[in-house]
């Protein structure tokens, strides 16, 4: 094997499945393991698994790195990676280590989540939840975006009870922080280069040059947008409060179910931001039957309920980071999906940005003009909703 080689994607799932196999025969070991289909993801591995009876999911994490990311070379060659990985499994702070401390806490405070099932080896187990996510409910109930969004973060009310801050502050899972991702993707050359390199193996040279140059620009307006002002107090967020990460298997009207949390202390806007970069992207890349206007009223009325505590100086400022901070998640998890190689099989609603990848760049670019120039946060969500609206227009 050529030692400069950079690490390819059956070889990392290879070692994945061996990792699998290794850490369920150590907490199982009268207990059969079968694996079922793997789940396309351009972070982690996760398969499905059956131990013993029951369905679960297995997940292993590459250096806390995402997959594309170690694909693309972010952490050496292909013999670099496999010695880091053999070390970091055995690491207490390891990601997925994190991650299993943090749905029990979750647990043990309430929370419907995922319960983990057993972690060892740098392989997390945690039970298998079915059911329709957020998006497939949006999808199929427009009507009731506004419920949904607002059930989803009542559900997480207890995020600042003392246990859970107390889990989340001694062990953190940072690495999901819209800003500190947007920081790390695009700082100095080494973000420029990455953005000239968006898009290689997914879209066809002309298209993939103009959304280079979008990306460029929308990049360097957010870069000073978000220096100005400075972030101010912290709470604990969830993190990654992506709509496919709420499913309700009990029905819209029970409590759903959380999974892949990534606990830490954030801005109080970024659970709410993330939400909504998620929803309208899933909006304008495969909008409902029935229309996007309904999906972005609903949008619009859970963020006047989610700000209608806020007043004067500290509404407008509030409601400028969620923009910013909405923008910023969205051209992360875009760029990611570009920089994805070919070997990487992506997600369905991946493929679906990628197909619609013109018009999401075009919202990304309305949207932050009138910010970049100034323009009131009011105004200028007032203008967002209105273009997410013809962005999602077929």
């Amino acid at each position: 094997m050529n030692g400069t080689a950079l690490p390819k994607a059956a070889d990392l799932f290879a070692l994945s499945t061996d990792r699998i196999h290794r850490a369920a025969a150590g907490l199982w070991p009268s207990e059969p393991l079968t694996l079922g289909d793997r789940v396309p993801s351009v972070t982690g591995y996760v398969q499905r698994a059956r131990v013993g009876g029951r369905d679960l999911f297995a997940k292993d994490s590459i250096l806390g790195l995402s997959l594309v990311s170690v694909l693309r070379g972010a952490a050496g060659d292909r013999e670099r990676v496999r010695a880091a990985q053999a070390a970091y499994v055995t690491s207490p702070s390891s990601l997925l280590a994190r991650e299993a401390a943090q749905l029990c806490a979750l647990d043990m405070a309430g929370v419907r989540v995922g319960r983990c099932t057993g972690y060892a080896g740098g392989v997390l187990f945690t039970e298998s939840v079915t059911g329709p996510t957020l998006t497939d409910l949006i999808a199929k109930e427009p009507a009731r975006t506004c419920a949904l969004l607002t059930a989803s973060i009542a559900a997480l009310g207890c995020l600042q009870l003392p246990q859970v801050a107390a889990q989340a502050d001694a062990a953190p899972i940072p690495e999901r922080s819209i800003d500190g991702t947007f920081r790390r993707k695009f700082n100095g050359v080494s973000g420029r280069l990455y953005i000239d390199r968006l898009g290689l193996d997914r879209l066809d040279e002309r298209t993939r040059q103009g959304i280079v140059a979008v990306v460029g620009v929308v990049v360097a307006r957010l870069l000073k947008l978000r220096l100005s002002p400075p972030t101010g107090p912290t709470v604990i967020v969830y993190g990654d409060l992506k709509p496919e990460h709420i499913l309700w298997p009990d029905g819209p009207t029970e409590a759903p179910v959380f999974i892949d949390p990534g606990l830490a202390r954030g801005p109080a806007h970024h659970d709410a931001a993330k939400l909504l970069s998620r929803t309208f992207l899933a909006l304008v890349a495969a909008p409902p039957v029935s229309g996007p206007a309904v999906v972005v009223d609903g949008i619009a009325a859970f963020l006047n309920d989610h700000m209608h505590a806020l007043r004067g100086a500290v509404r407008v400022l509030w409601l400028r980071r969620l923009l910013v901070t909405w923008l910023m998640d969205t051209v992360n998890i875009l760029c990611t999906y570009l920089a994805a190689p070919a070997a990487l099989p992506l997600p369905e609603h991946a493929r679906a940005v990628i197909e619609r990848v013109e018009a999401v760049c075009m919202l990304l670019d309305l949207v932050s003009a009138p910010l970049a120039a100034g323009t009131p946060p009011d105004a200028a969500w007032r203008l967002a909703l209105r273009t997410v609206t013809r962005a999602a227009t077929r």
